[in-house]
C-alpha cells in the first residue's frame, strides 16, 4: 500500500486514471433498484485517494470541463432551439419557470443557513443533480477578487455539498415523481398514458422497450383470400386501405402460382396470391382480418433488407406526425425500429411529431430506404471518425467569446470559458441539422466526450478538494442534507402543481417534463417504469435541453449572488 501511495504521489495521472476505473465500477453496483452513481462515485474515490496528499495541476480539469461542456452542447442543441420554436415553447417555459425558482430558492436556503458561495453552488449542483455546475461555479469563484486560499476553500466546497445532496437529489427526486407524482397529477395516470398510446396508434406493446427478443418492425407472409380481392386490388389500393384504417403495411413481395413476381405500386393483387408485407409489429397484428390467412414462406420472405440510422433535418418532415410522412409517401416501405431525441427514446406512433436532430433508425429495402433518406435528411455515417476541426474550433471560438468580460458598474461580468464552450456546443450542433456535410461527430464518440470529460473532471475535483472535504462535512452535514431534501422536493412539487392546472399538460407527458427540468434520467427512467410507458419521453427532451443550459449557468449566478450579498 506504501508503494501505491509513493507511486501516485509521483505520477498523479496514474491516480486520476485509478479514481476513474474504482468510481465507474462502484457507481454501475446495483443494491435492489439503487445505484450510488458514476459521477457520485467518481467524486468520493477521488476524495478518498486525495487523502495520499497528490498534487495535481489546476488546468487538467479545465480541458477535460470544456470537452464535456462542448459535447453536450453538440448533443442538446437541436431540441434546445427546437423548444424555442412555438411546438416546444410552453415546455420550455415550463422548465425555465422551474429552473429560476431552484436558483432562488437554493439562493435563500444558502442565505438562512450561512453558506457561503461554494457551499451555496453544490447545494445547487447536488439537488438538481446538474455536475456541469461543478465546474461553472469553480470558474467564477477563481475570478472573484479573494484571497487564494479562500478560493480554494470555497472550491473545495463545492465538492462537499455535492456529495452530501446528490444521493436524495436523485433517489428522492424519482421516488417523490414516480410514486407521489401520479397522486398529484389526478391519478390513474398509468391508464390515462395507456389511452393517449392508443389515441396516437400504438399499444401497450409498443412502449415496453424490449430490445433482446422484440423487434418493432416485422416481415409476414399472408395468402389474400378476402372479399376485398375478389375483384382486384392495386398494391397502392391495398397501401392506401389499411392506411385508412391506422394498421399502415407495405407489400413488398408477391408470390402468384408458385412464381414470386415483380412489385409495383400498379401491380394487381389477386384472391389466392401469397403477399410479403412489411410494417409496425403493432398495427400489423391482427392483418388476417383484412388479408386472409398468415403462412410460412421462408423463400417469399427471404430477401435483402438494411438498416440505417438517419437523422431528420428536411423542412418537408420536421413537425408533421409519422402517420402524416406516410400519408404523403414520405416513408414508403419503411419500417422504424427506434427514434431517439438527444439519446431518448421516444414513443413510435401514428401522431408521433419528428423534430429536427430526431434520429430515426429505419429498416427497408435499399431503394426504398435511400428515397426515404432524401425525404428526411442525411444518413448518418457507418464510420467511427469525428471532426476533430469542428471540435477543437468549436472549443476555441466559444471559449474566446466566453472570455470576454464587461462592466456592470463596479462589478466585472462575464460567461466564463466553459459557458462559451456550452454555448458553442449549442449552435454546433444545431449548425450540424442545418449543414450536415460537415461537422460529424458519431454518437459514441460524443458519448465518450460527455463521459470522459465530466468524469475526468470530477475525479480531479475529488483529488484536489480532498483535503478540506471532511471538515467540510462536518461542520455542514446535517444542514446540508436537511436543505438538499428541501431544494430537491419543493421546485418538483411547484412543478406538478404548475403542469396540472397552469400547462394543463397530459399526466404522463407533465411526469416526464418535471423529470427533465430536473436534469435527472434517472427520474424519467423511474416515471416511465411507474406508468409502463414510454409516453412520459414526449414531455422530457426539451425541457431537459432547457434545464441544462439554465442549471449550468446558474451556477455562476448563484456564486456572484451570495458573494454580494
Amino acid at each position: 500500500m506504501e508503494w501505491l501511495k509513493e507511486t501516485l504521489r509521483h505520477y498523479p495521472e496514474i491516480a486520476v486514471f485509478f479514481t476513474l476505473a474504482v468510481g465507474f465500477y462502484i457507481g454501475k453496483i446495483k443494491i435492489g433498484k439503487f445505484t450510488l452513481g458514476t459521477v457520485t462515485a467518481v467524486l468520493l474515490v477521488g476524495i478518498l485517494v486525495g487523502q495520499w496528499d497528490i498534487q495535481l495541476t489546476g488546468s487538467s480539469k479545465a480541458i477535460f470541463f470544456l470537452l464535456f461542456l462542448f459535447s453536450m452542447g453538440y448533443s442538446i442543441g437541436p431540441q434546445f432551439f427546437q423548444g424555442l420554436k412555438k411546438d416546444g415553447l410552453s415546455q420550455a417555459l415550463f422548465s425555465a419557470v422551474i429552473c429560476i425558482s431552484s436558483l432562488a430558492l437554493g439562493y435563500v436556503l444558502a442565505l438562512l443557513f450561512g453558506f457561503t458561495p461554494g457551499t451555496g453552488a453544490g447545494l445547487l449542483s447536488g439537488a438538481n443533480t446538474c455536475s456541469a455546475i461543478i465546474g461553472v461555479a469553480g470558474d467564477s469563484i477563481s475570478k472573484l477578487d479573494i484571497t487564494e486560499g479562500l478560493k480554494k476553500e470555497w472550491t473545495d466546497q463545492i465538492a462537499v455539498a455535492y456529495a452530501v445532496t446528490y444521493i436524495f437529489g436523485t433517489a428522492g427526486t424519482a421516488w417523490f415523481l414516480s410514486v407521489i407524482g401520479p397522486i398529484i397529477l389526478g391519478g390513474n395516470v398509468a391508464e390515462k398514458a395507456k389511452e393517449l398510446e392508443a389515441e396516437m396508434g400504438t399499444s401497450g406493446e409498443e412502449g415496453e422497450n424490449i430490445t433482446t427478443a422484440y423487434d418493432r418492425v416485422a416481415f409476414r407472409a399472408y395468402t389474400v383470400t378476402k372479399e376485398l380481392f375478389k375483384e382486384g386490388m392495386t398494391v397502392r389500393g391495398l397501401e392506401n386501405y389499411m392506411l385508412n384504417r391506422h394498421k399502415p403495411l407495405y407489400v413488398q413481395r408477391i408470390r402468384r402460382k408458385g412464381e414470386v413476381i415483380e412489385v409495383r405500386q400498379d401491380t394487381v393483387i389477386q384472391q389466392h396470391d401469397v403477399i410479403a408485407v412489411s410494417g409496425q409489429r403493432t398495427q400489423i397484428v391482427g392483418a388476417e382480418e383484412y388479408l386472409g390467412e398468415e403462412v410460412i414462406d421462408p423463400e417469399l420472405l427471404s430477401f435483402p433488407i438494411e438498416v440505417v440510422n438517419v437523422t431528420v433535418s428536411k423542412k418537408a418532415i420536421v413537425g408533421h406526425t409519422l402517420a402524416s410522412c406516410r400519408r404523403n409517401d414520405l416513408v414508403h416501405g419503411i419500417g422504424i425500429r427506434k427514434l431517439l431525441r438527444s439519446g431518448i427514446e421516444m414513443p413510435v406512433t401514428n401522431r408521433t411529431t419528428l423534430e429536427k436532430g430526431d434520429v430515426l433508425e429505419l429498416v427497408g429495402a435499399k431503394e426504398d430506404l435511400d428515397s426515404a433518406v432524401k425525404a428526411i435528411g442525411y444518413k448518418e455515417k457507418s464510420g467511427i471518425e469525428t471532426d476533430i476541426v469542428y471540435v477543437g474550433l468549436g472549443i476555441v471560438l466559444g471559449s474566446l467569446f466566453g472570455a470576454l468580460t464587461v462592466k456592470a458598474g463596479d462589478i466585472p461580468l462575464s460567461i466564463s470559458t466553459s459557458g462559451g464552450s456550452l454555448i458553442a456546443g449549442l449552435f454546433f450542433g444545431w449548425l450540424r441539422t442545418r449543414r450536415p456535410v460537415f461537422g460529424n461527430i458519431p454518437a459514441p464518440s460524443v458519448w465518450l466526450l460527455q463521459k470522459l470529460g465530466l468524469h475526468m473532471f470530477i475525479a480531479i475535483v475529488g483529488i484536489s478538494s480532498s483535503s478540506g472535504f471532511i471538515k467540510g462535512l462536518e461542520q455542514e452535514g446535517i444542514n446540508l442534507f436537511i436543505a438538499g431534501v428541501i431544494l430537491s422536493i419543493l421546485p418538483m412539487l411547484l412543478a406538478l402543481y404548475l403542469a396540472r392546472y397552469v400547462f394543463k399538460f397530459h399526466p404522463a407527458v407533465a411526469l416526464g417534463a418535471c423529470a427533465g427540468a430536473h436534469d435527472e434520467s434517472a427520474a424519467l427512467l423511474a416515471v416511465q417504469d411507474a406508468v409502463k410507458s414510454k409516453i412520459p419521453a414526449l414531455g422530457y427532451t426539451v425541457t431537459y435541453a432547457v434545464a441544462n443550459i439554465l442549471l449550468t449557468i446558474s451556477g455562476a449566478i448563484i456564486v456572484m449572488l451570495l458573494y454580494h450579498s
